[in-house]
């Protein structure tokens, strides 16, 4: 794993696609117990070089139920984002993860990791690269219906603060989904 890691880090292969040049942003562990699929590193976290270090990883470990030193022990949760890098500005937001990381690395560092045993998939990209055609014609519906995905995948929205609207819109989301995501995930821990 530490060769897998040291190769990402030295990764260079979009680098004349990004805006602030490459640092790929990954953690992960031959032990972690649950892997992260989200999007891909935003500004804020490029600078810091940490991953999820913003207001939707605040969010997402509330959701998770869990604290930032279990979120950051690699024995427990590997952080895996689609790209590895930060995309930089789009019109609306970031753009989207560049396409060449998830094919390159994601196949190699899951199979170093035979520990896993759940994946969160977090937002569009995530969950259309890993379910294609599995998914339901929206993210809400996906996410509504995460019971199928089980037990390998565990589906979620993006956690970021531009999300607010999509939750109030769908109160089920923290009734019922979040209660869920930590029953799992306490249970994976305690194992």
């Amino acid at each position: 794993m530490d060769t897998l890691l040291s190769s990402i880090s030295k990764c260079d292969v979009c680098a004349k696609k990004l805006e602030l040049g490459p640092r790929p942003i990954v953690s992960a562990s031959t032990h972690s117990k649950i892997v992260i699929i989200g999007q891909a590193p935003g500004s804020v976290v490029h600078k810091s070089g940490i991953p999820w270090d913003d207001k939707s990883g605040q969010n997402l470990r509330a959701w998770m139920g869990i604290d930032n030193d279990t979120f950051y022990n690699s024995e427990i949760t590997a952080l895996v984002p689609m790209g590895f890098c930060y995309p930089g500005k789009g019109k609306s937001g970031d753009l989207p993860p560049t396409k060449e990381c998830a094919p390159l690395w994601h196949q190699k560092l899951l199979s170093t990791m035979k520990e896993v045993e759940l994946i969160l998939l977090i937002g569009t990209y995530a969950q259309q690269y890993y379910l294609g055609n599995r998914l339901k014609r929206t993210l809400t519906e996906s996410v509504k219906n995460y019971k199928e995905y089980l037990p390998n995948y565990f589906l979620l929205p993006h956690p970021s603060p531009r999300n607010n609207i999509w939750q109030a819109k769908n109160e089920w989301f923290k009734k019922e989904i979040i209660p869920e995501l930590q029953l799992h995930i306490k249970s994976i821990i305690a194992s």
